[in-house]
């Protein structure tokens, strides 16, 4: 991965001075990345994922380049050659790309012309084995650049199975087409159990979007299309992108699209400045308590009030068991968080530890740590 770094750095800083260099350099790299990365154990997905953003960079800078229609079919035969080559595969998502590097709609006129029969043949009826070939997604994507939409709906619908992956150039051609209604239409008709919900809601969701249907937009598609790899991702995702919805909004969609787990939204809640809010929903449904001592500790001078509920809300998790391998280091980090919060908001010392006496009282999973921890600091 450090090396495929290296290497587009490199193609990159050439690229401002030498673009047609850069360019050819980009097209060697993709012909020596898959016979190179073959033999690499990535079983955890990390290799191809930083194949995928080198694609992303690599197809812009040959696009860039201004060269002969010659050259750049040449070019686009090495990458072919490339694609075929593919055995494991690395780069398939090239193909993705093909209209894109095609650059003239004559260029990927020509292509999709090539592909094409191949492609109706494997996915006649009358074809042996499943129908696959490489430069599927090419065909599709050179069709689309080149404005064939029509003859692009009509081959789609030859297709054996009903694949978001092929479907979704037939939502861009209808969409291209002003059909954008149709194209929604089309969109959920691809729904199934295989195929990526959130893939076909991003899709409809721009075309609302793009047609000025914020409101339907959001409505529809804005919770399913706008999921992040945390909580707090997917609410800042969605607040970008509906600027005319306002924060408490958002938030009260999302904390209804998840029953029983209201706490996970504590930190979006945080952020967006809804202390009080934050602080109930903490109080909820388990939360984080390593994120609710942070927030204690950020804002004990800020939001003392607020401080102090997040600091006893992270004692009272790791008392009933919550948070991942919980240590002594993590009780007294909340503890000082919490006296911390409680002198700021001008709560005396005996009542907060009172409190937190109540919390360890019982026989829950996480007391027996936390008297052992807090005994010295309870029983002044």
């Amino acid at each position: 991965m450090q090396r495929i770094k290296e290497a587009i750095a490199e193609i990159k800083q050439v690229a401002r001075k030498e673009p047609v260099l850069a360019a050819e350099g980009a097209i060697s790299l993709l012909e020596k990345l898959s016979p190179a990365l073959e033999q690499v154990d990535s079983s955890s997905g990390a290799l191809g994922s930083a194949v995928n953003k080198a694609i992303d960079t690599l197809v812009l800078i040959i696009v860039k380049a201004d060269v002969e229609p010659q050259l750049r079919q040449r070019w686009l035969k090495r990458l072919w050659q490339a694609l075929q080559d593919d055995e494991m595969p690395y780069i398939e998502l090239l193909g993705d790309y093909w209209g894109e590097l095609c650059v003239t709609p004559e260029q990927a006129s020509h292509w999709a012309d090539e592909f094409m029969p191949v492609v109706e043949s494997v996915w006649s009826p009358k074809a042996s084995g499943h129908g696959y070939f490489k430069g599927t997604s090419a065909c599709l994507a050179s069709m689309y650049a080149a404005g064939r939409h029509q003859e692009l709906l009509a081959l789609i619908d030859k297709a054996p199975f009903k694949w978001w992956h092929d479907r979704r150039w037939g939502v861009k051609a209808l969409s291209a087409m002003g059909k954008k209604a149709e194209a929604i239409r089309y969109a959920e008709e691809s729904r199934g159990l295989n195929d990526p919900g959130w893939q076909i809601a991003q899709a409809c969701e721009a075309i609302l979007l793009s047609s000025g249907l914020l409101d339907d937009a959001y409505r529809r598609y804005a919770l399913e299309a706008n999921q992040g790899t945390t909580h707090l991702a997917t609410f800042r995702a969605i607040a970008k992108k509906y600027p005319n919805k306002q924060p408490e909004e958002i938030l009260g969609d999302l904390i209804a699209s998840t029953p029983g787990a209201e706490g996970k939204w504590f930190a979006a809640a945080k952020d967006a400045g809804l202390f009080v809010l934050a602080a109930e929903l903490a109080a909820r449904s388990p939360t984080d308590p390593r994120t609710l001592t942070r927030a204690a500790r950020d804002y004990a001078d800020k939001q003392p009030d607020f401080a102090l509920a997040a600091g006893l809300a992270a004692l009272r998790w790791i008392s009933l068991g919550h948070g991942y391998d919980i240590t002594g280091a993590d009780v007294l980090d909340a503890y000082s968080a919490v006296t911390q919060a409680a002198a700021g908001a001008g709560v005396p010392a005996q009542r907060v530890n009172e409190q937190i006496r109540e919390m360890v009282a019982g026989a829950q999973p996480g007391n027996s740590l936390m008297r052992t921890i807090l005994a010295r600091h309870l029983s002044n």
